[in-house]
This record gives structure tokens, C-alpha cells and sequence, in this order.
């Protein structure tokens, strides 16, 4: 099972009205490079909290990574978003190798593509043509209290 990993960042610009989870695009980003600064900002800096400063993987051979907003909405004081499954087909060629999987708003100009969080899959995934991987949310991606 991956781990996942919210980043501090997204917290701050969660607060500065940069996200709105229930209607902006989120996408799906792949590297095989560790975490580093985009994912341990000190408070404030968020500026390093987004997409240009990932590695990320070639897609030539990769299906769509956007992904469906099933629902946002708060009960009682609590927030959870729930995302649709997504299920990731390499086609003709091989896709990866990738280890992490980043969700990140591809909505927001400024500043643009910021990260939200990443699950660590432990070791390096590669797609062979015909081959899919499965990206399960579980019943809520995100749950704010």
C-alpha cells in the first residue's frame, strides 16, 4: 500500500484561497525522484510547493491523467474530498519507471501547477504497452477537520 504525504505547502495555500478542490482540474504527476525541497517548504515558502520543480516521467505512452472530482463538501465542520479512481494504461511503449505519484491543481495561474500531496509506492513502477496501473483513492482522498 502507498503512503500518503500531504505537503506543507498546500496547507498554506489552501488558507490563500489559491485551491478550490471542487471544481479545479487536478491532475496526476509521476517521477522516480525522491522528495526533496517541493515537498519539506519551512513555513511560508511555498514557492518551491509546485509542479515545475519535480522530475517528472516521460508520458508519450501514458493515458490520461486528469482526474474526476466525485465530491468536495463539508458535514458537521469536516471537509472531505473524494476523487474517482484512476486508472493509468501504458500504449505503445512503456511508461515510467516512476515510484511516486503527485496530485497536484493544474487550475491556478499563481502560482501555477502547485502540489497538493504524493504517495510513495516503496519501489519503481514500469508500465509495459497494455499494461494499466491503478491509482485507488480509497473513500476520501482528503479529509479537513
Amino acid at each position: 500500500m502507498a503512503t500518503f504525504v500531504k505537503l506543507d505547502g498546500f496547507v498554506e495555500h489552501l488558507a490563500e484561497k489559491v485551491h478550490n478542490l471542487g471544481s479545479d482540474q487536478l491532475v496526476i504527476a509521476l517521477t522516480n525522484t525522491a522528495p526533496a525541497s517541493e515537498s519539506t517548504p519551512p513555513t511560508g515558502a511555498t514557492g518551491t510547493n509546485i509542479l515545475a520543480n519535480l522530475t517528472q516521467i516521460s508520458y508519450t505512452n501514458c493515458s490520461t491523467r486528469n482526474l474526476t472530482t466525485s465530491s468536495s463538501s463539508q458535514s458537521s465542520g469536516t471537509y472531505s474530498l473524494v476523487l474517482t479512481d484512476l486508472t493509468l494504461t501504458a500504449s505503445g511503449g512503456t511508461v515510467g519507471p516512476f515510484r511516486y505519484v503527485y496530485l497536484y491543481n493544474d487550475t491556478p495561474t499563481s502560482p501555477a501547477d502547485p502540489l497538493i500531496s504524493y504517495w510513495d509506492y516503496g519501489s519503481s513502477i514500469t508500465l509495459n504497452a497494455g499494461e494499466t496501473f491503478l491509482i485507488d483513492f480509497g473513500a476520501n482522498v482528503l479529509t479537513i477537520a
